[in-house]
């Protein structure tokens, strides 16, 4: 199994546990860590929705519980509506691709960024860089 499907299984896993009553759009996400495992998350509503939670961040807020934060090689994000046939590619969101930059710049390395839909589709693939240039982070405060 490749990398890119090995973490799409994985993300599409985490989806399953997503809690989404308030937009039924499940998210999951899967990161590789730099020595091949892989930890998850799906996102986490809230009936205040400013505190709802992306699944990219509950992955990453894992992998810095488990001081893993600058070991994240790669992502695997699913998306879509829960209980519908949906398999076009789900992007991080702004807010995702600042905190998943964070852990690229402690860890020094350009993650690759694997985006399919919730139950199938094709698979995208970028750099982080890509999807936010010129990103700001702990490279800015010359913290590394």
């Amino acid at each position: 199994m490749s990398e890119s499907e090995r973490l799409i299984a994985a993300a599409r896993q985490a989806a399953a546990n997503a809690y989404a009553p308030y937009s039924g759009f499940s998210v999951g996400a899967a990161l590789l860590m730099t020595d091949g495992t892989v930890i998850t998350g799906a996102n986490f509503e809230n009936a205040s929705y400013g505190l709802t939670l992306c699944a990219e961040t509950v992955a990453t807020a894992a992998a810095s519980t488990a001081g893993r934060l600058k070991d994240i090689v790669a992502v695997g994000i699913v998306g879509g509506m829960t209980g519908e046939d949906g398999a076009e590619p789900v992007l991080p969101c702004g807010r995702c691709r600042q905190v998943l930059n964070e852990a690229a710049q402690l860890g020094k390395r350009d993650l690759t960024i694997y985006c399919s839909g919730l139950t199938g589709g094709p698979v995208e693939q970028y750099r982080l860089s890509e999807l936010l240039p010129h990103a700001f982070g702990p490279a800015s405060l010359g913290l590394v």
